[in-house]
């Protein structure tokens, strides 16, 4: 059986979020969700008794506090919190802005890294809780042509969580990060998928992956949202959560071609590229 906690959930009105609320409420646990339109959200999951809806501006300080106190005040506690709120972004690194390129960073990174740092307080008080930080298997494997700055908002991801499950383990607390491959929801479409405003026409290959993702990709992955939100709320119930938690077959398969490509250029530079300290001779 599942335990019964109070989840806080951002970019909750559609996709995975969307999803997992649903789940959640349906299981009998308490749910705060976010999104930037309370209408959409309130709409989109409707009314319950253990349902908290809130517009929230992730990458406003105050905003997220408010929303974190909220919570708090109804709930007297947050057990797990899943960053979810994020978008996609397709475009060589030298067609998209400085400001293209920053708001990419501050949705997808910083604010998720607002949340952390206004619901720590309640978890080490609690001395308990679990973050969830919904990262991508391109924050893993990045050999994507065109999505060069999403990839690299969700490396930050992954990588500010293998930090913080660390900074945070005396206290109880536990931090995952979520790396799925393709999953059939709302991330491609143009809602949820920014191009640059400025593309270069030398650039064909990634227009190629942009056209296969806005019209062939889209609302065909294998990946389905309601079996990866069971796979959360089972890694949430885990004694042992996983640091790195991959979703779907294709983040399996990406990981391992990854994991293999990384071995091979170590061992291929092994003997020079360990022979660099003072008492070394090359």
């Amino acid at each position: 059986m599942e335990n019964k906690k109070v989840w806080f959930v951002t970019g909750a009105s559609k996709g995975l979020g969307l999803t997992l609320v649903k789940k959640l409420l349906s299981n009998g646990n308490s749910v705060v969700a976010t999104s930037r339109n309370l209408n959409d959200l309130s709409k989109a999951v409707g009314e319950h008794e253990n349902f908290l809806p809130l517009a929230v501006d992730l990458i406003n300080d105050e905003s997220v506090g408010e929303a974190v106190a909220k919570t708090i005040a109804k709930f007297g506690q947050i057990d797990v919190v899943v960053n979810n709120a994020g978008y996609g972004m397709i475009g060589a690194l030298e067609e998209l802005s400085d400001r293209e390129s920053r708001e990419n960073f501050d949705v997808n990174v910083f604010g998720s890294l607002n949340v952390i740092r206004k619901v720590l307080p309640q978890m080490r008080k609690q001395q308990s809780g679990h973050i969830f930080n919904i990262s991508s298997i391109g924050g893993f494997y990045g050999n994507f042509p065109g999505f060069g700055i999403y990839c690299a908002t969700k490396f930050a991801v992954s990588g500010f969580t293998e930090s913080l499950a660390a900074e945070v383990k005396s206290f109880g607390i536990k931090a995952t990060v979520v790396e799925p491959g393709y999953f059939r929801t709302e991330f491609l479409t143009p809602a949820s998928l920014a191009v640059p405003n400025m593309p270069i026409g030398a650039y064909q290959e990634v227009r190629d992956a942009q056209s296969a993702h806005q019209n062939d990709i889209n609302n065909n992955q294998p990946g389905n949202p309601a079996k990866g939100a069971d796979v959360i709320i089972a890694a949430a119930d885990a004694e042992n959560a996983p640091l790195h938690l991959f979703l779907g077959p294709d983040a399996y398969h990406l990981a391992n071609l990854k994991i293999a490509d990384v071995q091979k250029d170590m061992e291929d530079w092994k003997a020079l590229a360990t022979a660099t300290n003072f008492d070394e001779v090359a």
